[in-house]
């Protein structure tokens, strides 16, 4: 058995099983290809954040399609942001800079070519948010000393 058949057998036994509803798996396939897509896309548009598009994608995968899931989760640039979410709700910390100035940027962007209106700062407002709420996440696993 190849290692790759044996790391997707024994991710198979570990991961939920998908929803037993056909209906529940299209739509959560539908989500997990929808917020997939988006999360490519962040890649290259600032403001958008990527690993939120690819943790809910990676969660809705789970629920409608294990093939996804697996793929997801062996990709070379998701499969850490996953690992390292699922061990421990870890955003790494080259995570987190290239979030803040991807914000920064999608702000001062904003700021200069949108009439200030509360839209803008609603949106200002919510980048805040959610980035005090990246940054509050852990960067490694704390390992407690049990002595």
């Amino acid at each position: 058995m190849s290692q790759f058949a044996q790391h997707t057998t024994i991710d198979a036994m570990t991961q939920p099983k998908p929803s037993s509803s056909k209906l529940a798996r299209v739509l959560f396939g539908l989500l997990a290809y929808v917020s997939l897509g988006i999360g490519l896309v962040a890649i290259v548009i600032p403001g958008l954040p990527t690993t939120e598009f690819i943790l809910l994608a990676a969660w809705a995968a789970t629920k409608s399609s294990p093939r996804l899931s697996a793929w997801l989760e062996n990709h070379r640039l998701f499969g850490p942001i996953l690992n390292n979410w699922r061990n421990g709700k870890i955003i790494a910390r080259r995570a987190k800079v290239s979030a803040t100035v991807s914000m920064l940027l999608c702000a001062t962007l904003m700021l200069v070519m949108l009439e200030h209106g509360w839209p803008v700062y609603l949106a200002i407002a919510g980048m805040s948010l959610g980035n005090l709420w990246i940054w509050s996440r852990p960067e490694r696993l704390v390992v407690s000393d049990a002595s």
